[in-house]
């Protein structure tokens, strides 16, 4: 029975650095499917007839959506809409993959799944948003927050985690240690979600790897894992250009899904980036 629900999943922006790890359903990308079109939305989804839709089309890139909220509302928000009202149409479970940024990141502590958001960005806007139409529009929902994500390997990862791996050649890489974090691994984040569909859950989850950390502590176990000799140098995050403050974005999760983010970064690094390093030229 388990497998032949997995079988009519439809994943959306499968192609991307989640999508990457799912081994079951029906894999959509844009070309497959626009998000943001509702008529071929509603059409796509009438024609596979799934049992649930993973959501994770979005627009994740921090910058252009602070330079265009337009576009940032109409894929993150109006393009959760229009699966949310497809999913409702064939009675579909919806997943919508959010983030820990909906938070305004001045607790001082982990932040679980009761507390109120207070998002200080477009894309953080967005997101919320997102999760609020499909609050209000599927009878049947999960909420899956993630925090600094990384995964996709050399290909598919853009985001902090490569950017640290890739400057490793560097005598010295300066990193913020006061903003802090739970890193989740985008292989973790999809089995995660896989047991909650098996298991029916229903309703929002924080699912992110345990624990919490600062960019800094991050980047040092980056270079241990990877036996670098770069001096990791914590600095405030005043020394650049985008004042990121003390912001904190660490989450706890009132359920038990997730390994400790040091394990999965570690599986990462060793599985993704093998001899990454050793093949780049000496400087």
């Amino acid at each position: 029975m388990n497998d032949k629900i997995l079988e009519k999943i439809l994943i959306t922006g499968a192609s991307g650095m989640v999508g990457s790890y799912a081994d079951f359903g029906i894999k959509a990308d844009m070309r497959m499917l626009d998000v943001t079109d509702l008529d071929e939305t509603l059409r796509v989804v009438k024609k596979i007839q799934p049992t649930a839709i993973i959501h994770l089309a979005a627009e994740t890139d921090l910058d252009r959506c602070e330079r265009d909220p337009e576009h940032a509302y109409a894929v993150n928000a109006v393009g959760t809409y229009n699966i949310a009202l497809a999913a409702k149409s064939v009675g579909a479970k919806i997943v919508y993959v959010s983030t820990s940024s909906i938070f305004d990141g001045k607790k001082k502590t982990p932040y679980t799944e009761t507390d109120v958001p207070n998002p200080q960005s477009f894309y953080s806007r967005s997101k919320l948003l997102g999760e609020i139409v499909v609050k209000e529009t599927a009878p049947d929902f999960i909420i899956a927050r993630a925090c600094w994500m990384f995964g996709g390997g050399p290909a598919k990862d853009q985001k902090f985690v490569a950017k640290i791996i890739r400057q490793l050649g560097q005598p010295e890489i300066k990193v913020v240690n006061d903003r802090f974090g739970s890193p989740t691994f985008g292989k973790d984040l999809m089995g995660a979600i896989k047991q909650l569909i098996i298991q029916d859950k229903s309703g929002i989850f924080h699912l992110s790897n345990s624990g919490a950390c600062s960019r800094f502590e991050v980047a040092q176990q980056i270079a241990k894992v990877l036996g670098s000799k770069a001096k990791i140098t914590p600095v405030s995050s005043d020394t650049f250009e985008e004042n990121i403050g003390g912001k904190n974005e660490s989450m706890k999760s009132k359920i038990n899904l997730m390994r400790p983010w040091q394990d999965a970064l570690e599986d990462y690094l060793k599985t993704e980036w093998k001899g990454f390093l050793s093949s780049r030229p000496s400087k």
